[in-house]
């Protein structure tokens, strides 16, 4: 299952509270499994439902246009934005109107040079829920560049981190742009940086971080030439702390996941993965956003019409293309554990609106952004290292030669 509706593989790493809150990477992802939900008389599209403007995938939005998030019927259930500036996160103050039809922020102009996420839950006229995650870029001046960096500042994240910067435009000058970003750590380790073509630049340690190591990175992109003529705009130090070590390996052929925490095993869960003509990456994942709910829907990746969910609980992203481990309350439940299902994503059982002492909602409790997911004897490729935070799998050989500073 490697596609959620609403375009999320646009959105970046960040963690969830009430519903979907806020990623890094950007996409429109959908996965399911086990055939479809609704027919063509399910659930209406959630944009049909939630209304937000400026637009999703929007880039480059003037600081006059309106925020705005309303339905034509219904109520809004929830809304949550927040306002991502030079890797620090905060959220955007607004309120729902008296009928619960519009929430409006109570900032009057959106930032420059801010990424922002909206996610929504609301109930159409018919009493059906639905769920939708947005993001768009506001205006950066002229002849500028920013990285957007995840994690975000002040974050505890788990021990497969890796830095990654994402720049708003295509880097010329790498080794100038690279020269100019520190990453450093306690304990000290050898960090070492790698493009994915001219505008994402991830950083990482040979091995998986150290618990309780504490990163720095100092961002020195204020006026640096990233190419001709444009120049770089942040000039300012975040971090993050590595918490405990958890590594979960998913064994595609035994339907398991073997979950095990600071070396220790914590528990092995029944699980379904992709079927024979959609199976699931192999290779290391690491999760980089968690989401409470959020929908899934077959025509975002090219199928016909399988499933559309509107409400799929505990869904974690593994990769920006899509691959997702989330609960499925939907399956039969002797699937789990038997056989393989799904359209590629990793199920584990759950519960309809969610249970937290159900497979799925246990291992969301127990998960951070930066944990590592492996997926083994599966009868697919290995994950590519630029699909999502996939770099472990490549040799620190191979990591190194893709330094632009020889």
């Amino acid at each position: 299952m490697r596609h959620v509706q609403g375009r999320a593989r646009r959105a970046r790493a960040a963690l969830a509270a009430v519903v979907t809150w806020a990623g890094l990477l950007a996409g429109a992802v959908s996965c399911s499994s086990d055939g479809p939900i609704g027919g063509a008389f399910g659930p209406p599209a959630p944009e049909d439902v939630i209304r937000v403007t400026p637009e999703d995938g929007g880039k480059g939005i003037r600081p006059g246009t309106r925020l705005r998030v309303w339905v034509p019927d219904g109520r809004l259930e929830s809304v949550k934005v927040v306002k991502s500036q030079d890797a620090r996160e905060s959220p955007v103050p607004g309120r729902v109107s008296a009928d619960g039809l519009t929430w409006t922020p109570d900032e009057e102009r959106l930032a420059l040079a801010a990424k922002y996420t909206v996610d929504v839950v609301a109930v159409d006229g018919s009493g059906r829920r639905s769920a939708r995650h947005t993001t768009f870029t506001t205006h950066v001046p002229e002849e500028r560049f920013i990285g957007y960096v995840a994690p975000e500042d002040r974050s505890t994240v788990g021990t497969g981190m890796i830095v990654s910067l994402e720049f708003n435009r295509e880097i010329k000058r790498r080794a100038a742009v690279e020269r100019a970003i520190r990453v450093r750590s306690v304990p000290a380790v050898d960090i070492r940086p790698h493009w994915f073509g001219g505008s994402r630049l991830d950083f990482r340690p040979e091995h998986y971080w150290k618990p309780g190591t504490k990163v720095t990175v100092d961002l020195r992109l204020r006026d640096v030439e990233g190419a001709p003529g444009v120049y770089g705009l942040q000039h300012r130090t975040f971090t993050f702390t590595v918490g405990r070590s958890q590594v979960s390996v998913v064994d595609a052929s035994r339907h398991t996941m073997k979950v095990r925490r600071d070396g220790e095993l914590l528990a092995t869960v029944p699980i379904t993965a992709g079927a024979r003509k959609t199976p699931t990456y192999n290779g290391k994942m690491v999760i980089t956003e968690m989401l409470e709910v959020t929908r899934m829907n077959s025509r975002t990746v090219g199928f016909g019409g399988e499933y559309d969910i509107p409400d799929v609980p505990h869904a974690i992203r593994l990769t920006s293309s899509g691959t997702f481990l989330h609960g499925n309350y939907w399956a039969d439940t002797d699937v789990f554990g038997e056989r393989n299902v799904s359209h590629g994503c990793i199920g584990l059982r759950d519960d309809k609106g969610g249970n937290a002492q159900a497979p799925a909602g246990w291992f969301f409790d127990r998960s951070l952004v930066g944990d590592v997911v492996e997926v083994i004897n599966s009868k697919d490729k290995t994950v590519a290292p630029d699909n999502g935070l996939g770099g472990w799998n490549m040799s620190w050989k191979e990591w190194k030669a893709g330094s632009a500073v020889k």
